[in-house]
């Protein structure tokens, strides 16, 4: 018998310091996108990188 194994998608952890202000808004917000405060930070940052981009050229990465 032969055992099949999927990875899961993997995110690097990251501690992030914001004020309790900010936080409570951001997890406002997660709440009316029907998503937790740790992919609505996720999201904000996802169009925040394209936004840049979109100016400023493709960042490239290894």
């Amino acid at each position: 018998m032969r055992r099949v194994i999927k990875m899961a998608n993997y995110y690097t952890p990251f501690s992030l310091r914001i004020s309790e202000e900010l936080l409570d808004k951001v997890k406002q917000i997660a709440v009316q996108n029907k998503r937790s405060a740790n992919k609505e930070i996720a999201f904000a940052l996802e169009q925040y990188v394209r936004e840049y981009e979109a100016k400023f050229g493709e960042i490239k990465t290894e």
